[in-house]
């Protein structure tokens, strides 16, 4: 057995060696003693057949009676079938909270946040932050009910069933992220199905009438903003892509001569390809003269390295006078297109799904195909281009349903 006085006398070997010298105590206590002077506590054991080893600490900041008392506890886990290397673990991690809540919900959203946009990855932190981790945060994942859970959201719930229903949906995803990674072994969240006031989704609000497409179209020419927020506005209703999308668009992505732009999809993350109408490389070239030496095809008003605020359309769209809860948001470009592309000029629902890059399953089973119908899409965009020319001239030279025979 070893005692204070003899390792206080113990000289490290010579710096060559690579490995320590090892020095027992009972019941296979060791002391490695490394060519550094650095001496350090290891219990050797088997465990199921396998040979083991536990490092206890550091000498002397762990004297030799510690290393002792805690190569006895190692003893009495190995006799009760624990493995005394996986609770040290599981013993850091509580110390850590790596099992709370809170720890598990920041996590999966490190991993879950590069897969949206700006404006939806500040919105999901900040519902976690002022609505979930104040009441769940410090608690066990694995120890949460269904009923703890459900007085978290109908707090929510009592300003807005909306978002109570996405509350609830990212508390989901975060148990099944700690079922995933061993953090629990249950999900609360299906037993609340039907607790919540059913949330009828409602549809972004647009405008389809011609007249009014017209209004809106002249108000954009007379818009005082910014020229890059103008630009915008006009590409906006002509692209039909989502907002996110539009304002993140980069130069490196644009190709005026061949007149595409290619981007992925902020949704789904596939390849998606936008044919330029001759307007919208007409407008981009004037535009390109202002922002062409920096990344982003509309920069900010505040800093030109970063793409123009996701408010900037709706507030423009306010300051014309159009209210973005009832008659036209930055989004409602994209049903007016889809409708009046259908209803008005005749093209098939699958060319103008496929413009939009939404996931339409043909007989195929193919999902979305950024090539599909590219053609006819290159048609399509040309001629609803023309019509907003039209319609923002008041010489609409598009008759009814012609597009659909082109």
């Amino acid at each position: 057995m070893l005692t204070d006085a003899a390792i206080k006398r113990l000289k490290p070997p010579p710096p060559e060696q690579i490995t320590p010298d090892k020095h027992s105590d009972a019941h296979s206590l060791q002391l490695h003693v490394f060519s550094t002077g650095r001496m350090t506590w290891v219990y050797a054991y088997r465990l199921n057949g396998k040979q083991r080893n536990l490092t206890i600490g550091r000498y002397p900041a762990v004297s030799l009676a510690d290393a002792r008392r805690k190569r006895d506890e190692a003893r009495q886990k190995i006799k009760q079938g624990i493995d005394p290397n996986h609770a040290k673990k599981e013993a850091k991690r509580e110390a850590d909270g790596a099992d709370t809540f809170e720890y598990v919900g920041r996590e999966w959203f490190a991993k879950k946040q590069h897969e949206w946009v700006e404006g939806n990855t500040k919105r999901v932190l900040m519902r976690l932050e002022n609505d979930v981790y104040p009441y769940l945060g410090k608690r066990n994942i694995a120890e949460i009910t269904a009923p703890e859970l459900l007085r978290v959201v109908q707090r929510v719930e009592s300003r807005s069933v909306e978002t109570a229903h996405r509350v609830l949906q990212y508390c989901g995803q975060i148990f099944r992220y700690g079922m995933a990674t061993g953090r629990n072994i249950h999900d609360p969240s299906p037993a609340l199905r039907g607790a919540l006031t059913k949330y009828k989704k409602t549809n972004f609000p647009t405008i389809t009438d011609p007249a009014k497409i017209a209004k809106l179209l002249k108000s954009i020419d007379l818009y005082h903003g910014t020229f890059v927020v103008q630009c915008a506005l006009k590409l906006a209703p002509m692209f039909f892509v989502r907002i996110g999308e539009l304002r993140q668009a980069k130069w490196s992505e644009i190709d005026l001569d061949a007149a595409e732009w290619r981007f992925a999809v902020s949704k789904t993350g596939q390849d998606h390809i936008v044919t330029l109408p001759t307007q919208a490389v007409a407008i981009l070239r004037e535009l390109h003269q202002l922002t062409g030496s920096y990344d982003y095809v509309f920069y900010g008003a505040r800093n030109r390295q970063r793409p123009m605020s996701d408010r900037a359309i709706n507030t423009a769209l306010q300051i014309m006078g159009y209210d973005t809860k009832s008659e036209i948001t930055g989004h409602g470009f994209r049903a007016m297109a889809r409708t009046v592309l259908h209803e008005r000029l005749g093209f098939p629902p699958d060319v103008i799904e496929h413009q939009l890059a939404h996931r339409v399953p043909d007989s195929l089973g193919t999902a979305y195909n950024r090539t599909k119908f590219l053609e006819q899409r290159k048609v399509m965009m040309q001629a609803w281009a023309d019509y907003l020319e039209g319609l923002r001239t008041d010489s609409n030279v598009i008759p009814f349903g012609k597009a659909a025979n082109t």
